[in-house]
């Protein structure tokens, strides 16, 4: 059934896409975040029920790595989110032309993550040293995570947004949704192309953290890239969701941070104890529940301008 799993992988993404543009973002117009809440609930919920078909072309052992990953990406996903939201503020993107820039965001990171799982499962079936590097990589990323203070934004400092500013005709006003707009005859590019390549050029950054972690669950392509993709499509209907809510998921860093160690430190002693995919599961899932159960009993003190 491999050529039919893919087949069936791409009908579902392709589908869930056409939703997303034709039906979710027909129109500009600002969504609620309880219609945002049911797109994500059934984004998030396809993923998830995606692992069924996996378990019953793959196994049960694959289905539990699906999940696996698919909770560590999309956890990565949400914290990501902070990300977007400093680039469209610093950007001055209105909420209802931010849609269309995550889409074709989602469409870029489809590819660069399939080229990132696809070598990087080749390069560890040729040479398996390179899981002491990613581990080594992982748990790294892990403590910088743990100890910094939040997501530093700096896209004046982004080598793409810069190179783009010099080098693409530029119109200084936004012009709605559009990326282009002719200006007495000639094409010039609006400054939402400047928010779609620092998008991409950080989509970039985060998927040097999330490919690595996804393959230390499993080494199986379709597994591995089906979880990532799956994780990511959801993430412009998360974002209207949680876009007013992302300041109070203050454990969410911390619990990353420590899924991260605990699953570089996985790869370093795999040759010593294969943990059980069962295990990495209920790990996983103890600690991003425990995260955002504290999140939610213990939200951050408001502050009160005197």
């Amino acid at each position: 059934m491999g050529i039919w799993s893919w087949v069936v992988f791409a009908v579902v993404v392709v589908g869930l896409m056409t939703l997303d543009m034709l039906v979710f973002h027909k129109s500009t117009r600002h969504r609620s975040v309880r219609e945002a809440g049911m797109w994500s609930a059934l984004f998030v919920g396809t993923g998830l029920l995606f692992s069924l078909f996996v378990g019953f072309t793959r196994g049960t052992d694959a289905a539990m790595a699906y999940v696996t990953a698919f909770l560590i990406e999309q956890s990565l996903s949400v914290d990501n989110l902070f990300v977007f939201l400093a680039l469209f503020t610093y950007f001055g993107v209105k909420r209802e032309y931010q849609h269309r820039v995550l889409f074709w965001g989602i469409v870029g990171a489809i590819v660069m993550r399939g080229i990132f799982i696809f070598a990087g499962v080749a390069l560890l079936s040729r040479f398996h040293w390179l899981i002491y590097v990613l581990g080594v990589v992982l748990i790294a990323t892990g403590a910088k995570l743990g100890l910094s203070d939040g997501e530093q934004v700096h896209p004046e400092k982004n080598f793409v947004v810069r190179w783009a500013s010099r080098v693409l005709p530029l119109v200084r006003e936004h012009h709605g949704q559009a990326f282009t707009v002719r200006v007495d005859g000639a094409l010039r590019f609006t400054p939402l192309i400047l928010v779609l390549l620092a998008i991409e050029s950080t989509d970039l950054m985060f998927a040097v953290d999330s490919v690595p972690a996804v393959l230390a669950v499993s080494r199986d392509p379709f597994v591995v890239y089906t979880s990532n993709i799956f994780a990511v499509i959801g993430l412009r209907a998360l974002y209207s969701f949680l876009a007013g809510a992302l300041s109070s998921l203050r454990f969410l860093q911390p619990a990353l941070a420590l899924v991260l160690v605990l699953i570089g430190a996985k790869m370093l002693l795999s040759e010593v104890y294969e943990v059980p995919t069962a295990v990495s599961l209920l790990v996983v899932a103890l600690v991003l529940g425990a995260a955002t159960a504290l999140s939610l009993a213990f939200p951050k003190p408001r502050v009160h301008a005197d």
